[in-house]
């Protein structure tokens, strides 16, 4: 099975041992792909215990679980990553369809702090977004989303 993060990989050689806790991310952009795979599969505790300490808020691991039931999560585009010692940002397009069947995408710069040689999510700004008639369906159909699910719009 293909990573639900979009590489080539499959999921078990990909970001299964960082989600499954066996492995740290060895890079921002890593945690990000694992972050997004661990929406998909409901596995709340995994984004909780990789936000940046201070800001981990227990609670949250179930809400997260309670919405990926609700949430099918399409494709994750990473449109830009940058990394410095300690600390990166990493600009992503996330695609997913809600119970309503609705198609959306979350668009984010997500800011990410190294510490004690551990990456960690800190904060992401929101940008307003979305998904174009003319770009790729991200049901992975091939077709335009305008002759796709758009077309139901």
């Amino acid at each position: 099975m293909s990573c639900y993060c979009g590489s080539d990989k499959t999921y078990e050689t990909c970001c299964a041992p960082y989600v499954n806790g066996t492995l740290p991310a060895q890079h921002a952009e890593t945690l990000m792909r694992a972050r997004y795979c661990a929406y998909v599969l409901g596995r709340g505790e995994f984004l909780v215990a990789t936000t940046v300490p201070a800001r981990q808020v227990p609670e949250d691991a179930d809400l997260i679980t309670a919405h990926a039931k609700n949430t099918s999560w399409l494709k994750l585009d990473i449109l830009r990553s940058v990394e410095a010692d300690s600390e990166a940002s990493v600009e992503f397009k996330a695609y997913y369809k809600e119970a309503d069947g609705v198609m959306r995408v979350h668009h984010e710069l997500s800011t990410f702090l190294k510490m004690e040689g551990r990456w960690y999510y800190d904060a992401g700004e929101l940008y307003h977004a979305s998904i174009g008639r003319n770009e790729s369906c991200p049901c992975g159909s091939g077709k335009k989303y305008k002759k796709c699910c758009g077309s139901a719009v």
